[in-house]
């Protein structure tokens, strides 16, 4: 391939990748509020009433959900498309983190099989409200433990790539400094819910600088790309 060539892919994938950014936090947000406007507050009997009346969104919810792991994969060979030039090496292994992150995500189906669980008649009659409460709740832990442990493999591909990002004039350097600590806070967050889940609703805070440092990011590169005359600039 000529450098032209290069040049042109990699300005290419920049601009992907800063669209995939946002289309991840719409993804995922847009499924988070639509399950919680869905599920609505009270009992689980109440819950599942609400579930059971808005099932086709809750389940368009799921697969909105189901597409951020999806997307995660195009932004994760993007980015490394993107800052092999600066470390072919650190970017691969930027790329393996976000892929194990993407791989995590598809867990979706343990959150599918708890509605199923609530809302198919041939569950709710057999095992009977308690026992279904029960694996319900077991299939929430499940799904708290797993987005998680997929946040761990994310914090490590992130900020890897932002520390790829230090080095080349593709984004600020304030702006990839930042995107590295936020990416190593969600570790913090992370780890700190697995080891003591109690704290859950406490460490949201916690996500607050990512969105900031992706939402930035996304904006920026999908503007400017990688422009040909910056990669000359790419620090080695």
């Amino acid at each position: 391939m000529s450098i032209a060539s290069e040049s042109a892919a990699r300005m290419r994938y920049a601009r992907i990748a800063g669209f995939v950014y946002l289309l991840l936090i719409v993804l995922f947000m847009g499924g988070q509020f639509l399950i919680g406007h869905i599920t609505g507050s009270g009992a689980f009997a109440e819950r599942t009433a609400q579930v059971v009346a808005g099932l086709p969104l809750y389940r368009a919810a799921l697969v909105l959900q189901f597409l951020a792991s999806v997307f995660t994969v195009l932004l994760a060979y993007s980015l490394y498309v993107v800052l092999k030039p600066v470390d072919e090496h650190l970017a691969r292994l930027a790329l393996y983190f976000r892929l194990g992150e993407a791989f995590g995500g598809l867990t979706t189906f343990v959150t599918f099989a708890a509605l199923a669980l609530r809302t198919e008649p041939e569950f709710t009659q057999s095992l009977g409200a308690a026992q279904v409460k029960a694996l319900v709740d077991l299939a929430r832990a499940a799904d708290f433990s797993s987005f998680n442990i997929g946040i761990v493999f994310f914090s490590f591909g992130s900020t890897l790539f932002y520390r790829l990002f230090l080095r080349t004039p593709y984004l600020p350097r304030v702006l990839s400094a930042f995107g590295m600590f936020a990416s190593a806070l969600t570790f913090v967050v992370a780890v700190t819910g697995l080891v003591m889940p109690a704290w859950g609703n406490a460490l949201q805070v916690g996500w607050i600088p990512i969105f900031i440092a992706e939402i930035t990011t996304g904006i920026l590169l999908m503007v400017r790309g990688a422009r040909p005359a910056q990669a000359a600039a790419i620090v080695r």
